[in-house]
């Protein structure tokens, strides 16, 4: 492990508490907080997206699919998307289910393109998902979701920097 340099500060760790007031909140253990927020934001969308019968990683293929030129073959989207799935064959499945709803189609050198239908979809969800970040965003301002992103961003890089590399 790295050890600190001279511009880190040292907080001691407090348990979790989702009561916590401002003054103690340096002392609040990330791994919860983070982890609070994804679930919860997670569930919002999710259930948005259920209540017309789509899902999160179909919302993903069909937009790494209508990511450009040349499309897409039902193997790079796999490769793609599996990191954020939450098991190595759901994006395999879920691009069955996009084929069999007629939302998607391969041509004869089994690259995926969206049908109209598929397109359609896509801009729905587009616009569900904007309105569901809307709806987390209220009282943050950009800057603040910038500043919270770059704090994220920075802490994932810390911790990769200080894990031990296999040999």
């Amino acid at each position: 492990m790295k050890p600190l340099t001279d511009t880190a500060t040292t907080t001691d760790q407090a348990p979790a508490d989702p009561a916590a007031t401002d003054d103690v909140l340096a002392t609040q253990p990330i791994g919860y907080w983070s982890g609070l927020a994804h679930t919860a934001v997670t569930r919002q969308l999710r259930d948005a997206m259920a209540r017309i019968d789509v899902t999160q990683p179909q919302y993903w293929v069909l937009n790494r699919v209508n990511g450009g030129l040349p499309a897409p073959s039902r193997e790079e989207v796999v490769t793609q998307l599996t990191p954020l799935a939450e098991g190595p064959h759901e994006i395999g499945r879920v691009v069955d289910q996009l084929l069999h709803r007629g939302w998607l189609s391969a041509d004869d050198a089994r690259r995926l393109h969206l049908t109209e239908a598929g397109e359609a979809a896509r801009a729905r969800l587009r616009q569900l998902v904007t309105e569901q970040r809307a709806l987390v965003h209220q009282g943050i301002g950009d800057e603040e979701y910038v500043a919270a992103l770059k704090v994220l961003r920075r802490m994932v890089a810390n911790v990769e920097s200080a894990e031990p590399r296999a040999s």
